[in-house]
């Protein structure tokens, strides 16, 4: 791989991972009234072809279990609906909206739907449109679903279904180019600390960049880069599975993102087709190259859960599929986000199990509020910072497809 060379030796800021939770860092620097100072954006492979941005179910909901997952996606849903404003009205951006088909939570036991009502007072309570529905609401609205075994549903169609995130990611990017932020495809290998401040960083090829910030938003590899500075965080590379395919009996009205009990989920994908995703079994941590594909997953146990769920899918074509990753965050589920309590020049965006991209707006948001005042000045999201994980008080996220 032929690495490139930094333009210069020292940046205020180094964000080590250029996919969308990088750029979004580097985009909201880029357009800060009160940060002038140089941003660096490293990432060992600029096409981002593995990274878990290309390789995302690229949808967006409100039904979280934490008021702070509630309110970070609801800025997010005003980000991407409001994309153009956001970017100053540029005219080279597209206005891309939400395709608003919802999430379907479905519960098939007591304790289940329980659940299911406690989290719907806490995302209605943070101004999410969520709804229960009885089965026999389900299946007026939806009635593909076969539903004996299923006591409620859950359901948002407000801000909650795909929207285009390789445009948002993509225009982050490019407009914190055009505004001087400086993208490397390079590799992160060390870092040097002393007392309590990462003072460089040293590429692979052998160039040392003297450092304000170090931003780790390395994804899967979060622990990998951590560890540089002598860190470490409980983040490991997961796989997920995905699926398109066509049906030979199309459904006659979109199909919400259904979380099937069973733990697989399906969707609408447009122009006549659909998209399922998930794991099977035990969830090991892979190695960060690793995206080798069970076919036999597909046969043996997806489609036949698919069948099960909406009939009309028992006569299938699968197009085409793929394996990403999930960056785990395994002690709670949530975001490390923010400052280390003892490198207080290092920072992390990491850890978000399955929700990144649809977070990166107000985590974006975040880092360069902090990077430029020193605190939160929209949304605090000092609960997730990791001084949380040295401690007896993790914040759980439930909701984790």
């Amino acid at each position: 791989m032929a690495f490139q060379a930094p333009q210069a030796n020292q940046y205020d800021v180094v964000i080590v991972g250029g996919a969308i939770m990088g750029s979004a860092a580097a985009w909201f620097l880029s357009k800060s009234d009160t940060f002038d100072g140089s941003v660096l954006v490293v990432d060992r492979d600029m096409s981002f072809e593995h990274s878990a941005t290309a390789q995302s179910t690229s949808c967006i909901r409100q039904q979280f279990s934490t008021d702070l997952n509630i309110q970070i996606s609801r800025f997010g849903a005003d980000f991407i609906t409001n994309l153009r404003r956001f970017m100053g009205d540029d005219p080279r951006v597209p206005e891309i909206g939400i395709r608003n088909f919802g999430y379907m939570y479905l519960a098939d036991t007591a304790e289940y739907a329980r659940d299911l009502h406690r989290r719907q007072a806490v995302q209605v309570a943070a101004g999410a449109a969520t709804r229960l529905l009885t089965p026999d609401e389900i299946a007026a609205a939806y009635p593909f679903y076969a539903l004996d075994d299923i006591v409620l549903g859950s359901i948002n169609t407000v801000d909650e279904g795909y929207f285009d995130s390789m445009a948002v990611f993509e225009w982050m990017r490019r407009q914190a180019q055009d505004r001087g932020v400086v993208y490397l495809e390079n590799e992160v290998v060390d870092m040097s600390v002393q007392a309590d401040r990462v003072m460089s960083v040293t590429l692979a090829t052998g160039a040392v960049v003297a450092c304000g910030h170090v931003v780790n938003a390395a994804g899967p590899r979060a622990a990998q880069v951590a560890a540089l500075a002598g860190v470490g965080v409980p983040v490991e590379p997961r796989k997920r599975y995905s699926w398109v395919f066509t049906a030979e009996k199309p459904l006659d009205r979109d199909l919400p993102l259904t979380i099937d009990p069973s733990g697989f989920h399906v969707r609408e994908n447009g122009g006549g087709t659909y998209q399922a995703g998930g794991q099977a079994g035990p969830d090991p941590a892979v190695d960060f190259d690793d995206f080798a594909m069970d076919h036999s997953l597909w046969e043996c146990t997806v489609w036949p859960v698919l069948a099960a769920r909406i009939p009309q899918f028992d006569a299938l074509k699968l197009t085409h599929s793929w394996v990403g990753h999930y960056e785990m965050n395994t002690v709670d589920h949530n975001a490390i986000i923010g400052p280390h309590p003892e490198i207080d020049n290092l920072l992390f965006m990491n850890g978000f199990s399955g929700h990144g991209l649809q977070q990166a707006p107000a985590m974006g948001r975040g880092i360069a509020e902090w990077l430029s005042f020193g605190r939160y000045r929209s949304l605090d999201l000092s609960p997730f910072h990791f001084d949380r994980l040295l401690g007896a008080a993790p914040q759980v996220e439930l909701a984790v497809i």
